[in-house]
């Protein structure tokens, strides 16, 4: 916790990009490998420092950076292979103990389409006979991708929704307190009749076709689940704790 912040503020913006990191050659990818018949999926761990990382950019810290972390630590399974191997092993069989949890209870439902995907992969091993590795599994977590999808699409008209929702029961409470003759001096002085104008252009405003497309790029609203009959907002929040 002390030593990676000494290192990270001696890194350039671009040193500090993985894609730089990896294409110059600091970082080392993890792949699967056989272990006493077993396949251990070390690729979880991703990519791993190695000398050249050390040297380059310990070195900024440290007068003989091989000295802080020798081949045993850059390489931890060449200290006890069975060890390393069985720590990998029950981080996959986490993964996969988690992600079902998360498919058993509904959750993953909840969740945008890669985290499904991944979610997936975690507790079966593949989605749509697709692993981590694939392309096109990976292209899912784009930004593009993303926007595109039908589960951010819903978001957008969940949005639209609630803001119509709420600015409806403005245009409504306005309506109810200017209909009361009692109250016409506080409807003069705090200019009501102005401020119901302005409710009804803002609900104009956000009934209209093309206002999906102001609220592109936000990160839109959660659907609430749609129950029988009439509810209120904590009979909704109710059901679904």
């Amino acid at each position: 916790s002390l030593l990676v912040p000494e290192i990270w503020c001696r890194l350039t913006p671009e040193e500090r990009k993985a894609e730089y990191l990896v294409e110059q050659g600091y970082l080392e990818k993890l792949d699967d490998y056989e272990h006493n018949g077993k396949l251990i999926p070390q690729s979880r761990l991703g990519y791993r420092i190695n000398y050249d990382f050390l040297r380059l950019f310990f070195g900024r810290v440290f007068d003989n950076p091989g000295k802080v972390f020798d081949e045993s630590m850059l390489k931890p399974e060449t200290q006890d292979p069975e060890s390393y191997a069985d720590g990998i092993l029950y981080i996959a069989e986490a993964h996969e103990r988690i992600a079902k949890l998360y498919m058993s209870d509904g959750t993953i439902d909840e969740l945008c389409p890669p985290l499904q995907a991944l979610i997936t992969i975690m507790a079966e091993g593949s989605w749509n006979e697709k692993t981590i590795h694939d392309p096109e599994f990976r292209a899912m977590f784009t930004r593009e991708a993303l926007l595109e999808s039908e589960w951010y699409k819903d978001r957008l008209v969940a949005r639209q929704q609630q803001e119509q929702q709420l600015w409806q029961r403005h245009v409504d409470y306005l309506n109810q307190f200017l209909d009361q003759d009692r109250f016409q001096d506080v409807t003069e002085r705090m200019e009501l009749a102005e401020r119901k104008t302005r409710a009804q252009e803002k609900l104009a405003e956000i009934t209209a076709p093309d206002y999906l497309n102001t609220l592109h790029g936000t990160i839109g609203a959660q659907p609430l689940p749609v129950l029988m009959g009439e509810s209120t907002l904590s009979e909704v929040v109710v059901s679904t704790v």
